[in-house]
């Protein structure tokens, strides 16, 4: 879809974590965390155009079944910013969804995220530091759109790391929607030791962060795991990959390779043994 003339345009590119460590529990139930999220070169769009009204229409490949009604994450995102306004503030909003629903890259998160930029451009507002937390926990490091990042606490806590080496990744995803809720629940080690910090120096190659990294866990893989069994089967396509895990509370899960050429044939490998899978192969934006 083409943006019209005074349409705002946003992209909201998919999050995925390259590790999660859970930190422990706070006394209200919200987990602690750490990870590092970088946003690859694939994701949705969403336009904004002034209207009387607010309203939200999708389309797009992965459309199907994603509501439009109030429990829209965008829409919620829509409404807080009116609200923190004062007036009743109106937007046609329009989502081209390309990243499946409910799938550990933080698409609907994104999403908000993309609507609060597009509004405040449309709008000519700020949005308040705390909404985007309000909206949830992966929506803050969202809005920074792009950069890769260190999420410390609730997600409320946002660090820049340094810059990362050039690399490309492979997303997969067998088309089934884990629940965050039943995978938090299914954890058994709620404080394991924690991880190697990220070195001030940096990286100075891709073999050097694969080799970091590869050090480092997502927790909620093997409760992510009993409950969608084929995430096994999809971290076996990826084997080629020099890393390969579960992203967030999945079930996608990633490969990382130095350059695009191999993991778009990692990608093409994958889809024609898989073709009911969602696959797909992108840059990662190093800084």
């Amino acid at each position: 879809m083409v943006a019209k003339p005074g349409t705002v345009r946003e992209r909201a590119p998919a999050k995925v974590n390259l590790y999660l460590h859970l930190c422990g529990r706070r006394a209200d139930g919200y987990h602690l965390l750490e990870s590092l999220a970088v946003f690859p070169n694939v994701g949705d769009v969403l336009h904004a155009a002034h209207a009387d009204t607010l309203s939200l229409t999708i389309c797009g490949p992965c459309a199907e079944g994603l509501s439009a009604g109030e429990d829209n994450l965008v829409l919620q995102a829509a409404r807080s910013l009116a609200r923190v306004r004062g007036n009743n503030t109106g937007a046609a909003l329009h989502l081209d969804k390309h990243l499946p629903v409910a799938s550990g890259i933080g698409g609907g998160s994104s999403d908000a995220a993309a609507a609060l930029r597009a509004l405040c451009r449309l709008w000519d507002c700020t949005a308040p530091e705390d909404l985007a937390l309000s909206l949830g926990a992966d929506v803050p490091v969202c809005l920074e759109a792009s950069r890769p990042t260190l999420m410390q606490g609730i997600g409320d806590r946002l660090s820049p790391v340094p810059v990362l080496p050039a690399m490309a990744i492979v997303l997969v995803n067998p088309r089934e929607e884990v629940p965050t809720g039943a995978v938090f629940a299914g954890v058994e080690d709620r404080n394991p030791p924690p991880g190697l910090g990220i070195p001030v120096s940096g990286f100075a190659s891709f073999g050097g962060f694969a080799d970091w990294l590869r050090q480092q866990r997502n927790d909620l893989q093997t409760s992510a795991e009993r409950i969608c069994p084929t995430i096994s089967r999809v971290l076996s396509g990826l084997s080629e990959a020099p890393v390969a895990r579960m992203s967030g509370s999945g079930a996608t899960c990633f490969g990382l390779f130095p350059d695009l050429d191999q993991a778009e044939h990692a990608a093409k490998s994958i889809q024609h043994a898989y073709p009911n899978w969602w696959v797909v192969a992108a840059d990662v934006p190093g800084h």
